[in-house]
């Protein structure tokens, strides 16, 4: 009896190699290549993935053929409406037809929460969810509780389940249920039931008969995502992948699988806090910087339409060490709040921590504020939170930040109606910042009495058209005086 193979596959990007290597060729990655086997019966024969997903391409009247720039046609295909407007927000307007779409997320976040209630609502898609995680069983039980929830009853079965779900716009005749693991039997019911969008419930659990290798593994999911993305090009149905995370924080398998999918949306929050964000990593049919809002609540997700309202809703009156900030992610502003806490160092090095921000930028706005404003911090500990669990990387943070800090070094509380905006450069000077009139409007909107920008975002904008009061500042010290005197 033959002996398997033994092979070396890189897990950042899939080089393959006879033996181990320290330093990946490839990529230029250090101790990346894990050891496979490779059967020797699976070795020079045509693998069962490309028969199946060949049959897809039937579906195809006409072989491809290089075609001259001028001969392809430009018009957009009509996106599929996902039910859910943060979803369709993130993909761009909807999901393309004969997209590949990768979600990731950490365990128990809600990714499979999230994607159930989002095609029960799609009651006039064909829909195959393809789960090697769960049992059917588990899939009916956590439907059941978000229908049900939503319509009010703890439990809802037989036929009220689709009278409840129709009532909601929530439809459990759609979606087929298809608990498997096997790409090979997972082809073929594709082809027996012809959806019109497949979901696949991980990536990671799905296997392959031509590599003898176990599920999860470089190897496995690198040749199970070639074959879905085939098949979803060849036929245009769209395939949405659930992905895991490893203990890095980054999607676990190798790193070409973020190449193969055409847009990577990462679902993420603390599991402590009530809010979840979804933010789209990579987009090749629209904006990255574009996120939805939801809030985690008994009957499923809930889309957070104005996170604003949400996000302000304590009273922080004569409380020091808080500042509210006009951010924008995407193209919605909204506005956060900043809390900072500044006190004396216990050790002989003082401690920096930010939650929500990032800590390399809080660093650098602590030696403007100590070098340019005249603030002794180097003995001092720093920690800043973003209210909410959110991450927010909107520059436009910088001024809320250096306020909140100063108020509690100072133990000074800023005024309440007070928020702000503006990018902090190196010279204590406050930049100018994109879109700044949504800014005023979200502001104005959600009852604020002052709001202070940067001076050179004045160009241009009409006092008369706000009734809250603008005050523009050109350096760091002209808005520390008007918030403290």
């Amino acid at each position: 009896m033959a002996k398997d193979k033994i092979a070396y596959v890189c897990s950042n990007c899939g080089q393959e190699s006879a033996k181990w290597i320290g330093k990946c060729p490839n990529c230029g990655q250090w101790n990346t290549f894990k050891e496979i086997r490779v059967s020797p019966t699976s070795i020079g024969q045509a693998t069962a993935v490309s028969a199946a997903a060949s049959v897809m391409r039937e579906r195809i009247s006409h072989k491809p053929k290089p075609l001259a720039l001028r001969e392809i046609s430009v018009a957009d295909e009509p996106r599929i409406d996902m039910g859910d407007d943060e979803f369709n927000r993130v993909l761009g307007g909807g999901l393309v037809p004969g997209s590949i779409v990768l979600l990731g997320g950490e365990p128990g976040i809600g990714k499979s929460t999230l994607t159930l209630q989002t095609i029960l609502r799609m009651a006039d898609r064909r829909i195959l969810y393809v789960s090697g995680e769960e049992s059917a069983h588990q899939l009916k039980m956590r439907a059941e509780r978000i229908i049900g929830a939503q319509h009010g009853h703890e439990q809802v079965y037989g036929d009220s389940t689709a009278q409840a779900s129709r009532l909601k716009g929530f439809s459990a005749d759609n979606c087929l249920i298809l608990c498997e693991t096997l790409l090979e039997d997972i082809f073929r019911n594709i082809q027996e039931t012809s959806p019109e969008l497949v979901v696949i419930d991980s990536i990671q659990t799905i296997s392959t008969d031509s590599v003898e290798s176990s599920p999860g593994s470089v190897t496995q999911v690198r040749e199970c995502a070639s074959a879905l993305l085939r098949f979803a090009k060849s036929s245009g149905v769209p395939v949405i992948l659930i992905g895991h995370i490893n203990k890095e924080g980054t999607l676990a398998g190798p790193k070409i699988l973020e190449h193969i999918v055409d847009t990577v949306i990462q679902f993420e929050g603390d599991q402590h806090y009530m809010y979840r964000i979804l933010r789209s990593t990579k987009n090749r049919f629209g904006s990255t910087s574009e996120l939805g809002i939801y809030e985690m609540c008994q009957d499923g997700l809930r889309q957070v339409s104005n996170p604003s309202e949400l996000l302000l809703t304590q009273d922080h009156d004569g409380l020091s060490g808080i500042a509210i900030s006009s951010a924008i992610e995407g193209v919605r502003p909204f506005l956060v709040e900043t809390q900072a806490l500044v006190s004396s160092a216990a050790y002989g090095t003082p401690q920096r921590s930010a939650t929500g921000f990032d800590q390399r930028r809080l660093n650098m706005l602590l030696a403007v504020l100590e070098k340019r404003v005249g603030f002794k911090l180097m003995q001092k500990d720093v920690f800043l939170n973003i209210a909410g669990g959110l991450r927010v990387t909107d520059m436009a943070m910088d001024l809320s930040v250096i306020a909140a800090v100063l108020s509690s070094n100072v133990d000074t509380a800023i005024e309440s109606g007070w928020c702000m905006a503006g990018e902090v450069g190196l010279s204590g000077e406050v930049r100018p910042v994109s879109r700044i009139e949504q800014r005023i409007a979200e502001a104005e909107k959600l009852g604020f009495s002052h709001i202070i920008i940067p001076k050179y975002n004045m160009q241009g904008i009409s006092r008369k058209k706000f009734n809250i009061d603008i005050v523009p500042v050109r350096k760091v010290e002209e808005a520390l005086r008007t918030l403290f005197g």
